[in-house]
């Protein structure tokens, strides 16, 4: 029985296309053999091949290896855009380790509560970042990078005190012997933990293997290689200014483009001017991003002035994309700009917007060899016919097999072999996946995944308040901010926005931070005296409809 989507599927799409799945490790050594002295990594003045970038992988595989990194072992990469990022995280894997992926935006004790439940022995940081991070020691080695890294220096040897920081030089020493046949995990076997806010709470650490991993950049370049999307292995030039950290960027631009011999424009922070630059001097193909980088180049000066006829089209994700802002780039750029949908749970394969039949609010169609359902909301066993509104639940051999060390948290995630997403929504009768609501209370601002409990619980720390409740109201540039509404301490006076925020600078991420602030006499409750955000959250909407 064919499923609801393919009939929407244009010519030259097969959802039934194979997904191939591999070790990511072999994928990386394949490029090397495959695509050669093609450029791989241009960042600035540096431009590393694909066969440079596996003999500078080796270094750092032999260098991990002598610190300790082995199969069982967990590397945290708390890293921005630079090519530390790629040789890190391939050279932990090449000896046989696991990634965990840290966000250099994560406040202090996000980073500990993170570092903690991933089981993590040595934390790959970058210099200033590392300040945030808990004090080296016999149970945590830290590393840390620098802008000089690249440069031809002898590498020193490894500081012998654990709470010494270890200079990410260290990992490129030529002349450090190999320890002897690397390592051969199974495709199914952990490679990467990916911080996600799960369905509920706190940050959890979703398990994502090679297969996973593998498998949903199959799933893209399946849809990819369709003859009217046009994408070429080897001949695709990518501008790459989501973080690397994010599932997002780490599987559609660097794995993608590691198999793809794509070479990838690598940026370490947003600059609407540089990025213009960028595109009218390098004539890049391929450009994905989320709302607020389409929205600063759409509102800048400059973009009109650009030609963007480089770009097959561009992609959005991430977080909603609001159709007016579609509407505004696409007007400035003459490209599209498709939607897509995916979790880091899901490796991130989710849906994609074909470019030739776009429904006006839609996230698009399943990717190949992805499934997807809709479940009841209160009987999750129960799948709901087309245009019912329901728990969107995914399948696939994209999708995690669970959360690290929380099995109950793991069980609750799945029903019937799928994995419930939290997203409320429906598939209309051609199969296209509209999003209405979130079960979760995680907030999306700006691409980044934002929990109010973390704020809220930071915010409780100040002396004046009473009670807190903070969601995600709309936010022209962000998509959505974060809101505080807060009850205050008997005599206490009211702190303002820019008071409150000082207080949590040391407490929570800068993308964190609340964007406003209401002071209220009482906050909604249930009939047992719960916090109910759902009063709020309808406000929070009525008024942006108001507006």
């Amino acid at each position: 029985m064919a499923e609801l989507w393919e009939k929407s599927y244009p010519p030259g799409f097969d959802w039934h296309a194979e997904i191939k799945t591999a070790l990511l490790t072999d994928e990386q050594r394949e490029a090397a053999r495959r695509w050669g002295t093609k450029s791989f990594i241009e960042f600035g003045p540096i431009t590393l091949d694909f066969v440079t970038f596996d003999a500078l992988v080796e270094r750092a595989a032999r260098g991990f290896a002598a610190l300790g990194v082995k199969p069982g072992v967990h590397v945290a990469l708390h890293l921005p855009n630079t090519p530390h990022y790629p040789l890190a995280f391939y050279g932990v894997l090449r000896a046989g380790g696991v990634v965990a992926n840290l966000s250099p935006l994560d406040a202090e004790r996000e980073l500990a509560h993170k570092i903690a439940l991933a089981d993590v022995s040595l934390v790959v940081s970058f210099a200033g970042l590392d300040q945030k991070l808990p004090p080296p020691g016999p149970n945590l080695r830290i590393m840390v990078a620098t802008p000089e890294d690249m440069a031809p220096v002898p590498p020193p040897a490894i500081p012998t005190d654990p709470a010494e920081r270890i200079p990410f030089r260290v990992l490129l020493d030529p002349t450090r012997p190999s320890p002897g046949p690397w390592p051969t995990p199974a495709v199914d076997d952990l490679a990467v933990l990916q911080f996600t806010g799960g369905t509920t709470g706190l940050p959890k650490a979703a398990m994502l293997s090679h297969a996973n991993l593998t498998a949903s950049v199959s799933s893209y370049d399946a849809w990819g290689s369709a003859p009217s999307i046009g994408l070429t292995p080897g001949a695709e030039k990518v501008l790459v200014v989501l973080p690397l950290f994010h599932i997002y960027a780490l599987n559609t631009l660097l794995l993608r483009g590691m198999r793809n011999g794509y070479t990838l424009l690598l940026k370490a922070r947003w600059d609407t001017d540089d990025i213009l630059d960028t595109i009218a001097r390098d004539r890049p193909t391929m450009f994905s991003g989320v709302p607020t980088m389409f929205r600063a180049i759409a509102s800048h000066p400059r973009a009109r002035q650009v030609d963007f006829s480089c770009f097959h089209f561009c992609n959005t994700g991430g977080a909603p994309l609001p159709m007016e802002l579609r509407d505004e780039f696409e007007g400035v750029a003459d490209r599209l700009l498709l939607e897509g949908w995916g979790m880091s749970e899901t490796s991130p394969a989710g849906t994609v917007t074909p470019p030739q039949n776009r429904k006006l609010g839609s996230a698009g169609l399943p990717l190949p060899g992805v499934t997807i359902e809709i479940r009841d909301l209160d009987e999750p066993e129960r799948k709901l016919a087309p245009n019912e509104k329901g728990e969107i639940c995914i399948r696939g051999k994209n999708v995690t097999k669970g959360y690290y060390k929380q099995p109950e948290e793991t069980a609750n995630a799945f029903v019937d072999g799928f994995f419930r997403t939290g997203d409320i929504g429906y598939l209309d009768d051609d199969g296209f996946l509209f999003i209405v609501d979130r079960k979760k209370d995680m907030i999306l601002s700006g691409g980044f995944n934002v929990y109010p409990r973390l704020i809220e619980e930071a915010i409780y720390e100040h002396p004046a308040v009473a009670e807190v409740i903070v969601i995600g109201v709309p936010d022209a540039y962000r998509g959505e901010s974060a809101k505080a509404f807060v009850t205050l301490r008997d005599g206490a006076a009211a702190p303002s926005l820019d008071d409150l925020r000082a207080f949590l600078a040391d407490k929570v991420g800068k993308h964190e931070l609340p964007a406003a602030l209401e002071i209220r006499d009482s906050l909604p409750k249930t009939a047992v005296g719960k916090l109910w955000k759902k009063p709020l959250v309808d406000e929070a909407r009525a008024q942006a409809k108001v507006r």
